[in-house]
């Protein structure tokens, strides 16, 4: 270790004796410019020689070096003016950006509980009031607290759903989708991308639509719903949703009614057809999903369906819902969630805890126009779907040999990279595989998708520059396992991120 540490130190030195010698120069220099003894040992060295002349000249030197010395001392004040002056500007433009991100929260919550009044009011007519003021909280005889959930009962206990009859594979599916996009909504889609949208649906109840704006994320989730005949129920997230309220909404405990979101009331609905439901989260990440959604994330990871269960008010009245048990409402299994996400910087980043538990889809590029058949919308059963994905887990199951090369893999990332698939993953890839195969699409190519998406994410949150030596061992490691030629989306993912190191 000391021949090491002889040579770092040797290796060092004239650069350090440099920058040292510098340093000395400059203070030097500082102080030969205000050493004042020099100047006058000058004079005195030409005393008997300045005169007439000499004098005047003498006089001149000393005005000018005086001159010198106060231009110099200007401009420090100045500069050390300017500065502080400066401070002073970016401290009052922090604290008017402070003031203006409060005001534009103030006025979200204002907005917020105006839209809330204003629902209440065109729902239930004026508020009424006392003789002495205060508002009326009674509900009137035979009333139920959940306008809009009760008119969902009335609607349908005069017209029962019809039986949906379905006859199609669903590769057919997905091109009937793509067709009906492109000819009646004018709307353009890769056909991978309709089988991996179409495959998320059977492995999870959260989808993520992500990448840059204007790809057709939003209208994606729409067109689906027109596809289904069952229009997507929007919910635009506001930078205020702090809570589950703005999923099911609230009981108001003025007016003894419950304030009824359009989510809520579709949740509702679905549980007396068999047809798809839609809802999507437009800009999900304008707040954190966390704080909204994470009641419907720990239900929705429940196994058994029948724990499905959201508790809306502790109590029953009289008059409630049929479908409310106890003032509990049921999650209906024939809704999905999309949740359509930007990555920039007025959003929240998607945490593990989300991206676990939802199947990401990612759109990064817009699909060119081409020439489709008209195609009509196909009301959809449920359960017919359900039964479609159930026949492709039997059919398309995930072969052992794939199966193997997988844990092999996990292992691999275990050792190398300190991550690991988790449980939950292994099961969305068994679902998701077999169904996205279904679709018409390849088995490695949907377990490539997977993998990038699900686990080679998890990469951004290490020490990039500690694995970045890991990677290329990596990729070659992926194409000895899986043959050259194939994982093309884990491949690409670590390149661009060894690019970024």
């Amino acid at each position: 270790m000391s021949t090491y540490g002889n040579f770092f130190t040797e290796f060092l030195e004239p650069f350090f004796e440099g920058l040292i010698n510098i340093l000395k120069a400059i203070v030097s220099g500082i102080g030969q410019m205000f050493n004042v003894l020099n100047y006058i040992d000058v004079i005195q060295n030409y005393k008997s020689d300045l005169t007439g002349m000499g004098l005047v000249i003498c006089i001149f030197a000393i005005i000018f070096l005086i001159a010198i010395y106060a231009f110099i001392i200007f401009l420090i004040v100045k500069g050390i003016r300017t500065y502080a002056r400066y401070r002073r500007n970016v401290k009052k433009e922090d604290r008017l950006i402070e003031e203006i991100e409060n005001l534009n929260g103030d006025i979200a919550k204002l907005r917020q509980q105006n839209a809330k009044f204003s629902e209440l009011t065109n729902e239930f007519g004026e508020i009424e009031y006392d003789e002495d003021g205060n508002m009326v909280n009674e509900l009137k005889n035979g009333e139920s607290r959940f306008f809009k959930l009760t008119n969902v009962d009335e609607r349908f206990a005069e017209n029962l759903p019809a039986p949906i009859e379905n006859n199609f594979s669903l590769n057919e599916f997905c091109e009937q989708f793509r067709n009906y996009s492109a000819s009646k909504l004018g709307l353009y889609y890769d056909i991978n991308l309709i089988r991996l949208f179409i495959a998320a649906l059977a492995s999870n109840k959260l989808i993520i639509l992500e990448g840059i704006s204007g790809t057709g994320k939003t209208s994606l989730a729409y067109a689906f719903g027109s596809f289904v005949q069952n229009e997507t129920t929007v919910a635009s997230v506001q930078p205020s949703w702090r809570d589950s309220t703005e999923i099911f909404g609230y009981f108001n405990e003025f007016t003894k009614r419950f304030n009824e979101t359009e989510i809520l009331a579709s949740m509702y609905e679905a549980q007396y057809t068999d047809e798809v439901y839609i809802t999507l989260l437009d800009e999900m990440n304008i707040s954190r999903v966390e704080y909204y959604f994470a009641e419907m994330l720990s239900v929705l990871e429940l196994p058994n369906k029948k724990d499905w269960v959201i508790e809306l008010v502790p109590n029953k009245w009289e008059n409630d819902p049929i479908k409310l048990n106890e003032g509990k409402l049921k999650i209906p299994e024939n809704m999905w969630y999309i949740g359509t996400i930007n990555n920039d910087d007025s959003t929240f980043m998607i945490t593990d805890k989300v991206y676990d538990r939802a199947m990401p889809i990612a759109i990064d590029n817009k699909c060119e126009a081409f020439e489709a058949p008209e195609t009509e919308a196909l009301k959809t059963s449920y359960t017919y779907l359900e039964s479609l994905y159930e026949k492709a887990e039997k059919e398309h199951a995930v072969s052992e040999e794939n199966l193997n090369k997988i844990k092999e893999m996990d292992n691999y990332v275990i050792n190398h990279f300190r991550l690991a698939f988790g449980n939950r993953i292994v099961k969305q890839l068994k679902e998701f595989v077999p169904a996205y195969v279904a679709c018409g699409g390849d088995e490695i190519a949907g377990i490539d998708y997977l993998i990038s998406h699900k686990i080679l994410r998890k990469f951004e949150q290490l020490n990039l520059a500690y694995i970045k030596d890991e990677i290329d061992g990596f990729i070659k490691y992926l194409e000895d396992l899986f043959g050259k030629g194939n994982m093309p989306e884990c491949k690409a993912y670590l390149l661009r991120l060894k690019k970024t190191i």
